[in-house]
């Protein structure tokens, strides 16, 4: 439960990081639309009164895809800076989850996951992959498992947790903090608000 708390509490704190990151993107992108308007419609009125109508149109044509290719440029830029603040934050996250798997909690958590996979694998043969600095609570995982279990260095896990194999029941079950992660990523990017088209 308290697992769960801490959990909770640092998917908020992304929550909240990633909501002032989108609105400090969205003043910027305004900043820079109005910038750029301002400047288009400034040159328009000075080309207005230089040219007759048929160059004015011509240059209007001319303007407008300036101003196109200016908002595709704006638009570029917006989509890397996002995608690096989203790359910046589950850094930050996969950093903490690797300070986390140097705790006690993070050890009861592991020996859980171990019974929850065991339960459902019932007393089925299976293999059992973990991380290469989780082996250490082998003996503790191992005891979980009703049936033969196997354990593997998975060196694929790159921050903790473990994932189950069973062939007989062609089930594996991803317990890993890496593949929880991967899929925070994907509702973060669907909910964050930091999509590119608006």
């Amino acid at each position: 439960m308290e697992n769960t708390t801490k959990t909770d509490n640092f998917l908020q704190a992304i929550q909240r990081y990633t909501e002032e990151q989108k609105s400090i993107a969205n003043t910027e992108v305004e900043l820079l639309k109005e910038e750029k308007l301002k400047k288009a419609e400034e040159n328009g009125k000075r080309d207005s009164e230089r040219y007759i109508q048929q160059q004015l149109e011509a240059k209007k044509y001319v303007e407008t895809s300036k101003l196109a290719r200016l908002v595709q440029e704006s638009q570029k830029k917006l989509f890397r800076e996002r995608a690096k603040m989203t790359d910046e934050v589950f850094e930050m996250a996969a950093q903490k989850l690797i300070k986390y798997t140097e705790t006690k909690e993070y050890k009861l958590k592991l020996v859980d996951s171990a019974r929850q996979i065991a339960e459902l694998f019932d007393d089925n043969r299976c293999v059992v992959y973990i991380n290469e600095k989780d082996m250490k609570y082998s003996t503790e995982i191992l005891a979980a498992f009703h049936g033969m279990a196997e354990l593997v260095k998975d060196n694929s896990i790159k921050i903790g947790g473990l994932k189950g194999y069973c062939k007989s029941m062609r089930i594996v079950a991803d317990e890993t903090l890496d593949t929880k992660l991967a899929a925070q990523r994907e509702w973060f990017i669907e909910n964050s608000g930091l999509s590119v088209l608006n």
